[in-house]
């Protein structure tokens, strides 16, 4: 057990990138876990952790020397738990990434009822629109929308997102309610645009045909890269907008949004679950997936 403790030591130190945290949040000295890493690294002959004034970053040995840790470590858990009752709540860490929209309007409502069934489970909630590297910060798993794009990953497919289109009543007041594409183009609509990269090209507005999805090109005033732009500027009423049903719903059960050309939705997002490698999916992990699905069943097409 010994030598799992110096892996356990060595994963904090390069998930929190810092030997200060590191020691608190494991509640031992910081000269300690400095020794530790340094004889680690002595026994592996390769410096692991790039050490600055102002932070700590793994090398490209100490990547690999991590991720193999990190396999590690959840298969002794996994050997310590095998015999336990399934029904065992949870405990221990899980440090999860998702889209900021997402946690914002399904999951962290939803938190409340998991976290009372696991009162020892430590859930550390990161929701961006950014593309983490699991390993090199630390991140048990994510769940992203749209393709995955990294072959070195592996992702289970939770479900189709359902997409709507939606306008705000008073946008809807001033350029009147499309009832087909022809109408939004004679009625003058205009939408908000979104891109991940000023100076790309927009996307226009997507929409069902016979064979596959189409775009539309329609004029807009306001250009944004970031989701909760994309929907605050639909709020105030700048252009029409596409986004996921679970994220517009709580604006259209408010008055705040009407869905509009429900016959002509965008096509379904994935949603997918993704984790650095098969050995990461720790009881934890599988867990937290399970409920990620049910959670988004609501939502999907």
């Amino acid at each position: 057990m010994k030598n799992l403790d110096v892996l356990a030591i060595f994963a904090r130190v390069a998930e929190m990138r810092s030997f200060t945290q590191a020691a608190e949040s494991l509640g031992i000295q910081k000269g300690r876990v400095s020794t530790v890493v340094r004889d680690q690294e002595k026994e592996v002959g390769a410096t692991l952790l790039c050490r600055t004034t102002r932070t700590v970053q793994l090398t490209e040995e100490g990547r690999l020397f991590y991720s193999r840790a990190r396999d590690l470590l959840s298969e002794t858990e996994e050997l310590q738990s095998m015999f336990r009752d399934v029904s065992t709540p949870l405990r221990g860490r899980l440090r999860v990434d998702m889209p900021a929209v997402l946690a914002q309007s399904v999951v962290i409502p939803a938190l409340p009822a998991l976290l009372d069934a696991h009162p020892e489970l430590q859930l550390e909630l990161s929701s961006s629109d950014r593309y983490v590297d699991l390993v090199q910060e630390g991140i048990d798993c994510v769940v992203r929308l749209g393709p995955i794009l990294d072959e070195t990953l592996i992702a289970r497919p939770l479900g189709h997102l359902r997409i709507i289109n939606a306008a705000s009543p008073a946008y809807l007041q001033r350029f009147g309610v499309p009832a087909s594409l022809d109408e939004l183009v004679t009625q003058g609509h205009r939408m908000v645009h979104y891109t991940r990269n000023f100076g790309s090209r927009h996307e226009g507005w997507q929409y069902p045909a016979a064979d596959g999805f189409h775009s539309l090109m329609l004029p807009g005033a306001i250009v944004v890269n970031s989701v909760p732009a994309y929907h605050d500027a639909g709020l105030a009423g700048l252009g029409l907008i596409q986004g996921g049903y679970s994220s517009l719903l709580p604006y259209i059960k408010r008055g705040e949004l009407v869905e509009i050309l429900p016959h002509l939705r965008p096509q379904p997002l994935t949603a997918s679950f993704v984790v650095a490698h098969r050995r990461s999916l720790s009881k934890r992990v599988r867990a937290f997936m399970d409920w990620m699905e049910e959670t988004l069943r609501t939502y999907f097409d």
